[in-house]
């Protein structure tokens, strides 16, 4: 789950013992797509966790991620022979640079919550692709209404570098109406003077509102999952996985 909270250099020190590469069935999807590219653009990297895995596997083209937390970044610059650009998808306009594939893992989509700030994201996106390219990504399906466990399945206690343990509660702020969902991330370590708390928003677009806000931007659909394992989209599926390229 995307937090912006992880800005935090010590926050983000931890972001990978919450969300372990094990439990993430989004990076088993995007690996072998990253590797198959000789040009990769990560949208909201994070840690680096996918870019320095592809690297560590063997992948010998260029990458890059890019994300507006300066302390995910501090993360994941310990990796050299990655780019890294601090900021959003604006921060690539003008450098005149094409990629075979561009990612938004992590539900990053979701953080994009206006519809100016959707289409201009999109528009760079299709603007960075080279010809033949690909933009995959994901966002949860809202007919399955996910947000009403996450108290449950994004509070976790983890243990830092240090052996400090850093526990996380997380709260949806009720009720939910239309396609934002607001929520709070609530960290405490008994090493720290004073919790950590984290205000966010999601937005949970459809298939139908999905294919228009891409439309719109050039894109077309090619591939859509409704899962990890490439099963389709179905009211119950916890996924819209897609796969988009730029149209003729």
């Amino acid at each position: 789950m995307v937090d912006r909270a992880f800005g935090e250099t010590r926050l983000a020190a931890v972001y990978d013992r919450f969300n372990p590469w094990e439990a993430r069935g989004d990076f088993t999807f995007y690996l072998p797509l990253i590797m198959d590219a000789r040009s990769v653009l990560d949208i909201g990297c994070g840690t680096g966790e996918l870019l320095r895995r592809a690297r560590g596997a063997g992948h010998c083209g260029w990458l890059c991620g890019v994300d507006p937390a300066v302390g995910m970044l501090e993360v994941a610059r310990a990796q050299e022979d990655i780019e890294w650009v601090l900021g959003d998808a604006s921060a690539l306009r003008g450098r005149g640079q094409q990629f075979e594939l561009v990612v938004m893992t992590g539900h990053a989509f979701q953080v994009l919550v206006g519809d100016a700030e959707l289409s201009s994201t999109l528009a760079v996106i299709a603007s960075v692709l080279a010809d033949g390219g690909c933009f995959a990504f994901e966002t949860r399906n809202p007919l399955v209404r996910e947000w009403e466990t996450w108290d449950q399945r994004y509070s976790d206690v983890v243990s830092d570098a240090e052996g400090a343990v850093v526990r996380c509660v997380c709260r949806v702020m009720e009720p939910v109406e239309g396609d934002l969902v607001s929520f709070t991330h609530t960290f405490t370590c008994d090493r720290w003077e004073q919790a950590e708390v984290s205000h966010s928003t999601l937005r949970f677009l459809d298939q139908d509102a999905l294919g228009a806000f891409l439309s719109d931007a050039g894109l077309v659909v090619v591939e859509q999952f409704g899962d990890w394992d490439r099963s389709p989209v179905t009211a119950t599926s916890p996924e819209i996985i897609t796969v988009a390229r730029r149209g003729e």
